[in-house]
């Protein structure tokens, strides 16, 4: 099995809604994601012959799915009042509302989702909150 690994980073802010202790609160991270792609085989012919996906095609990827959530508020749908929203929203601030609570865990498993789909033969994702903590989603 060949693999290749790259990775980008972003900086973002988020909340748990409901979460008794201090991520209740807005704080911000530098969000690390790694994404692994696999192949059985290489590509057999043509100017990518030898390789499971350009290194550029696989970069450009996650490096746009990074830059999508690079300085924001993240927060989850129906955890922020209105007015709220409103005030934010009168301020200028970069807002992204999401389906899932936004957890390392939940972002891993949703930007999979995201590379899958473009069309990366992606065998696993790990989102880093801190150098020293991640979450990691691959499917069986």
């Amino acid at each position: 099995m060949y693999r290749l690994k790259t990775s980008a980073e972003f900086d973002s802010a988020h909340f748990l809604a409901g979460y008794k202790g201090k991520c209740a609160n807005i704080h911000g991270h530098r969000w690390k994601t790694e994404v692994i792609v696999e192949s059985p085989e290489l590509i057999a012919d043509g100017e990518k012959r030898g390789m499971i996906i350009d290194f550029g095609d696989l970069k450009h990827e996650v490096r746009a799915l990074a830059d999508s959530f690079d300085h924001a508020l993240i927060y989850e749908k129906g955890s922020l009042r209105e007015t709220t929203l409103a005030a934010l929203r009168e301020e200028n601030f970069r807002l992204i509302e999401v389906e899932f609570r936004p957890t390392a865990e939940n972002f891993a498993k949703h930007f999979y989702g995201v590379l899958r789909k473009s069309g990366l033969p992606v065998k696993s994702v790990t989102v880093y909150e801190t150098p020293e903590n991640c979450a990691v989603y691959e499917e069986d």
